[in-house]
């Protein structure tokens, strides 16, 4: 299992995403440009050492994290409030990729087409979406759970 963040907006959204990845063992991607300016004292709050600690790929940009992605052999998995499949619905796989959009935007079009299949967390009606560092814990949990993934 691997996370993937597209143009993240929120230092500390990411930096507790990279203390989550940290804590379970799981590599994270950067999907470039971000919000912010990406390094150690933007990520420092949240993540506090544990980001240090997080096994971290950075991407310049879409297209550069598409090779890798062809080359990784594991599906594309969208976590969007426009998904398709509900979150218990959905039968993760070893190798998977969960992709996480923005903060302010999500994904563009070519990149929701481009996910191998969309999964959504369903909430309460009227609510609109969950914080993306929140939404990552509940997804990367339930697919670790269904792989027997976790840490021993």
């Amino acid at each position: 299992m691997e996370i993937a963040l597209f143009q993240p907006d929120i230092a500390g959204n990411v930096g507790t995403i990279l203390r989550t990845a940290a804590c379970f063992g799981v590599p994270a991607h950067i999907i470039e440009p971000c919000g912010f300016p990406f390094g150690d004292a933007a990520l420092r709050r949240a993540g506090m050492d544990y980001a240090a600690r997080a096994n971290v790929r950075r991407h310049g940009n879409w297209d550069g994290f598409c090779g890798w992605s062809r080359g990784h052999g594991g599906r594309l998995v969208l976590l969007s409030t426009a998904g398709a499949t509900p979150l218990p619905d959905f039968a993760f796989a070893h190798g998977d990729v969960l992709l996480f959009g923005s903060e302010s935007a999500g994904v563009p079009p070519h990149v929701h087409a481009a996910a191998d299949a969309r999964v959504a967390i369903p909430m309460q009606s009227g609510f609109r979406s969950l914080n993306v560092a929140v939404a990552a814990g509940i997804a990367l949990a339930e697919a670790l759970r269904q792989t027997k993934g976790f840490p021993s």
